[in-house]
């Protein structure tokens, strides 16, 4: 089932961002304030979040509770953003289905219409027009409340600090994950500020569990200052951070397969399909919270393990070697290259990469294209592409950021149209074996994963 964002929330999209609590504040209370019987874990981070996020969640519908799941962006389906699973066989179902849980249309339709009537009153107020976001996030409140969730697990859309998620005056857990430079025009052009913003999500009295500055992509002067912000954020609510940190991991991959692991609290091993030292520092994130929830370690371990996120270092296929991931700055490209290098060194080196790319225009483009220069990845084309999205870079204009990057030593093609340009590189990569990466944005990845998936049959 395909859908996409009603007209409604099309056009609140004209709003943009326009962080704040006022108007979300406002709507919720001309809802009946659905969000005030909810049991949450709010999680804000730059990198990782929708990880731990579905990590977290199969932990606890593995326990048998029923979870409310709210996250952002989108793939495939505009239904994705809000879901439930009702214990272990909804999780199981889900492994099977991606759709399993999805709030259906004529829900979501129902509940907009509500928002519908609320949002002419506040104007009607002289309030401003909620964003987007805000009526997304009014929606998911609406449903969990009315479907009785045992719990919700909440991913900020941005920042923290003045996120409309952020309405929830006592959760049971606060999490932060990886921290980077991203939305600096919105939250700031140092990591300590960004640091702040999303350690604005932070509670009197409720525990905090943080992603380990150290270890976070950063220069070790960035690290220190993350950590320091977070400190500081915490003594003003009189909480101590727990800091969550892989201690002796050890890993090994299997080729299209699930990664292999060891740390403490995992000594004798454990498999997952979310592939990445990265995901390492996911899981063992998502875990702590789940001990901080008194969730058993069977659970907890079962619930890795049944774990699926699609669109993040996602292998399509292996013949021809097809991999898709959202890594939308150059902390998620860093992680990406470090995979593949690890996963599949060799037949890259042999056979080199096509890369399919469509970025958001408001990124770090030249800080993502680097690293994958530096990655040691050899790029025999790289496509550059339009995402149909009101943010995106033109792909014309990648292509002249990409020849900058790479000296013009790189075949470079430009597509207006991402299915287009997904069409051609599969295509490519069917006739000469060439293993295809699409990245640069989960807007991208959503776009072309289906048509990749329905052409991938038809040569199957």
């Amino acid at each position: 089932m395909q859908n996409k964002t009603p007209e409604l929330l099309e056009k609140a999209l004209k709003f943009g961002i326009n962080l704040g609590l006022t108007r979300i504040n406002r709507l919720l209370f001309l809802l009946g304030d659905p969000h005030k019987d909810l049991k949450v874990v709010h999680v804000a981070g730059t990198n990782g979040k929708g990880s731990v996020v579905t990590v977290l969640s199969s932990i606890l519908a593995q326990s048998g509770k029923k979870v409310g799941i709210f996250t952002s962006p989108f793939l495939e389906r505009f239904t994705e953003r809000i879901r439930i699973l009702d214990g272990r066989d909804d999780l199981l179902k889900y492994v099977e289905d991606d759709s399993t849980g999805e709030i259906d249309l004529k829900s979501l339709d129902r509940y907009l219409k509500k928002c519908e009537k609320a949002i002419a009153a506040m104007v009607e107020e002289g309030y401003e027009s909620p964003t987007e976001f805000e009526i997304i996030t009014a929606v998911a409140f609406m449903y969990f409340h009315d479907k009785k969730v045992d719990i919700a697990v909440l991913e900020t859309g941005l920042g923290g600090r003045l996120d409309s998620t952020n309405v929830i005056e006592k959760p049971l857990l606060t999490v932060i994950t990886a921290i980077g430079l991203d939305h600096t025009e919105v939250l700031g052009d140092t990591v300590s500020k960004i640091a702040h913003e999303k350690a604005g999500i932070f509670k009197p009295g409720v525990k905090a569990v943080v992603f380990e500055p150290r270890n976070m992509i950063l220069t070790e002067k960035q690290q220190d200052e993350v950590r320091e912000a977070l400190i500081e954020d915490a003594d003003k609510n009189g909480i101590a951070v727990i800091f969550s940190s892989p201690k002796n991991r050890r890993s090994r991959y299997l080729k299209s397969g699930p990664m292999r692991f060891t740390c403490d609290g995992f000594e004798d091993g454990i498999e997952t399909t979310l592939l990445g030292q990265h995901q390492i520092d996911n899981i063992v994130l998502a875990a702590d919270c789940a001990r901080c929830l008194k969730i058993s370690e069977k659970d907890i371990r079962e619930g890795i393990k049944l774990s699926r996120w699609k669109g993040r270092i996602e292998f399509l296929s292996t013949d021809p070697l097809v991999i898709l991931d959202g890594g939308h700055n150059p902390q998620g490209q860093k992680s990406l290259a470090g995979t593949l290098t690890r996963i599949c060194a060799g037949e890259l080196k042999k056979t080199g990469v096509r890369l399919l790319i469509g970025v958001m225009a408001d990124k770090d483009v030249t800080g993502m294209l680097r690293i994958l220069e530096k990655s040691g990845i050899t790029f025999r084309e790289i496509c550059c592409t339009t995402v149909n999205n009101k943010r995106s870079m033109k792909g014309r204009k990648l292509c002249n950021s990409v020849k900058l990057v790479y000296n013009n030593s790189v075949k470079v093609k430009g597509f207006d149209d991402a299915n287009e340009a997904a069409q051609y590189a599969l295509k490519r990569s069917v006739s000469d074996g060439i293993p295809l990466l699409v990245t640069g944005s989960l807007y991208l990845v959503g776009e072309v994963r289906g048509r990749l998936k329905d052409k991938l049959k038809e040569i199957s």
